[in-house]
């Protein structure tokens, strides 16, 4: 079984050897080029001899030109939509069809994008969004929409260059946006993105982002996979959402540990992981990034750790 095969029969349902693995952390390199940061995933990638490959994405939305803050609703009716080949993103889509052309007919590899709402606010808004969403929730939506059409014309330019799916990262716990801010400004520009891009990628992710989550609400994304920190202190357990969901999860490895804990340890979680996540619907990860300064030899045992299990 290779691994095109492998993630193919896990999106439908059936048994495998062993459940898809892979691992990702932020490469650093967004003051690079695209050719450097696709020779970096391509090395990282082969080195661990991962099943998948989650494509990082720290080229950050472009905020407009000659606004270094976003505190006014005038400052919020300068987000338009544009062409996205013609910016900044423009190095990921060189990175893209690189990976594309390497990985065509051996591996699948899906790209980063962030929701909406974390694009204005890691470009712009940043300390300003939930004064922005009290105060001008009207320019606050119109922005809103606007990104969205801007992030889903990327995804499907992600997709059409050959990603396998779109990894978008939906922030949707307490610690970071309240419930009513996360049902009014966060997932309904979500799910438009989510279902303008269903069908286009086989390998959809909706990466429900943050520690106390509000889970449930977003159990109707329309997606192939679900992947959140499954092993933090308040879950949910994947077995909870396979219940819920007809697609997949994607967990079964906390990611704060990496770096902390022996191989022989981390091997037992391993092992802990795949039980939890089940014999079929099941990809293995990390609940988010890992730490960039984590040992080889620790991804290398978790990645033997995982196929061991099979």
């Amino acid at each position: 079984m290779n691994k095109i095969e492998r993630v193919d029969r896990v999106l439908r349902g059936d048994e495998v050897d062993y459940p898809p693995i892979s691992l990702w952390y932020h490469f650093g390199v967004q003051h690079g080029g695209g050719e450097q940061f696709a020779r970096i995933t391509l090395e990282f990638f082969r080195h661990y001899d991962f099943d998948f490959l989650k494509v990082m994405n720290d080229y950050y939305y472009p905020a407009p030109q000659g606004l270094d803050t976003v505190r006014t609703k005038e400052d919020l009716q300068k987000f338009t939509t544009f062409d996205v080949e013609r910016c900044e993103w423009r190095e990921q889509f060189k990175a893209l069809r690189i990976l594309g052309s390497e990985l065509k007919g051996r591996a699948y590899f899906i790209d980063t994008v962030f929701d909406p709402w974390q694009s204005i606010r890691r470009s712009a808004a940043g300390e300003n969004m939930e004064r922005l969403a009290q105060n001008e929730p009207e320019a606050l939506h119109a922005a809103l929409e606007a990104v969205t059409v801007n992030l889903i014309a990327y995804s499907k330019k992600a997709l059409e260059i050959g990603a396998a799916g779109i990894f978008m990262s939906v922030p949707a716990a307490k610690e970071i946006v309240s419930r009513d801010v996360f049902l009014t400004f966060v997932k309904p520009y979500a799910v438009k993105v989510f279902a303008a891009i269903s069908g286009l990628g086989r390998m959809n992710v909706a990466h429900i982002h943050g520690d106390d989550l509000c889970m449930d609400d977003c159990l109707d994304f329309p997606v192939n996979v679900f992947s959140w920190w499954d092993r933090g202190p308040h879950g949910p357990s994947m077995e909870y959402v396979k219940q819920h969901v007809p697609g997949c999860v994607m967990g079964g490895i906390d990611q704060t540990l990496l770096t902390r804990r022996s191989t022989a340890f981390l091997k037992t979680h391993v092992a802990e992981g795949v039980a939890l996540g089940g014999g079929r619907r099941f990809f293995m990860a990390n609940g988010c990034s890992i730490d960039t300064w984590v040992s080889p030899n620790v991804v290398h045992a978790v990645v033997a750790a995982a196929r061991a299990t099979g």
